[in-house]
């Protein structure tokens, strides 16, 4: 399998490491990057084509598929143009920060008739994917409530979330997706509350700091997800489901497994430091999923439409915090 990987930023750099480290059919073919950083960075793992120019990747023929891991504002776009070159695709989320945009580029993917796997990382992380299948096994019985806590350890610049489309679309999607992910079902209603406790500067630039989201499911279900951009000890990701049968929770792997106990009390290690360490196998694993359902010619296991889905629930967090209601979808 010949790929092309468009963009090498922080993103596109883990996703290169890992084809040539993990997947010996999957050939490196070429890489675009604007700047000489990316493609230099290429070149020293032995990638020998890499331009600033996508078409050189969009249309050679021996490319079976395409990575898009460009800027956010670019990603419709060479999404469209990857489907009318009959490539198969995968790209980081968003597809765009428009609704409307995002839908038009999923007909034309869907007019092409090309696979398109989209980025939620965090469906593949091994402890969150074995929660899932011990809610499909039935262990948990009848879902009762999910309960999602994601912190940063720290806001992003703010040049970078003057672009990002806001705290709800960046950050809080993940666990919008995931929260229907564990679900299996869809969100029929949202309530939000959002604020500024972190930054000021965060406020000034229009957006939110600190959020809490509740879904209600079709099923009756409820989803709390509460998110900050600041957490004093470190990333914290973690999940709890409550069910007829019991609980499944799922806690922050830790650097190290040791600990220390003395007159204070026992003392563990700190949490992991970003996302990059914390979900470093589940970048792996959502590459195998995509090169696997190619090779099967099966599903994708993270569509186009997970992420437009996962946009509209942000959409109506958006509004529940700037009306102070409901939202019905």
């Amino acid at each position: 399998m010949n790929i092309g990987i468009i963009g090498i930023g922080r993103i596109g750099k883990i996703h290169l490491i890992n084809c040539l480290s993990h997947f010996r059919q999957v050939n490196v073919t070429a890489v675009m990057n604007p700047s000489l950083g990316g493609q230099e960075f290429a070149r020293s793992l032995g990638v020998t084509s890499a331009s600033a120019d996508a078409r050189e990747i969009l249309e050679n023929p021996d490319i079976d598929a395409v990575l898009i891991c460009s800027a956010t504002d670019s990603h419709a776009e060479y999404v469209e143009a990857a489907a009318r070159a009959g490539k198969a695709i995968f790209c980081e989320k968003p597809l765009d920060l428009s609704l409307d945009r995002v839908r038009r580029t999923l007909d034309i993917v869907k007019e092409y008739r090309v696979p398109l796997m989209l980025a939620f990382n965090q469906r593949f992380d091994p402890n969150f994917a074995d929660v899932r299948q011990r809610i499909q096994s039935g262990m948990i019985g009848d879902i009762r409530s999910l309960h999602i806590i994601s912190r940063d350890p720290g806001p992003p610049p703010i040049s970078y979330i003057k672009k990002s489309g806001g705290m709800l679309m960046d950050m809080t999607i993940h666990d919008f997706d995931m929260a229907r992910f564990q679900m299996d079902c869809e969100v029929t209603q949202v309530f939000a509350q959002g604020s500024s406790v972190v930054s000021p500067a965060i406020a000034k630039a229009g957006d939110i700091d600190f959020a809490t989201v509740m879904l209600t499911f079709e099923n009756g279900a409820t989803a709390l997800i509460e998110n900050c951009r600041e957490a004093a000890y470190g990333y914290d990701q973690r999940l709890e489901v409550f069910g007829s049968k019991g609980m499944i929770r799922t806690e922050n792997p830790l650097k190290t497994t040791n600990s220390f106990s003395g007159n204070e009390g026992t003392l563990h290690a700190r949490n992991l430091g970003f996302f990059m360490d914390r979900y470093a196998e589940s970048y792996r694993l959502e590459l195998k999923a995509f090169f696997d359902a190619l090779q099967n010619n099966e599903r994708m296991p993270a569509t186009g439409d997970d992420g437009l889905k996962a946009m509209e629930i942000a959409a109506a967090a958006h509004k529940s915090i700037q009306e102070n209601r409901p939202i019905m979808l």
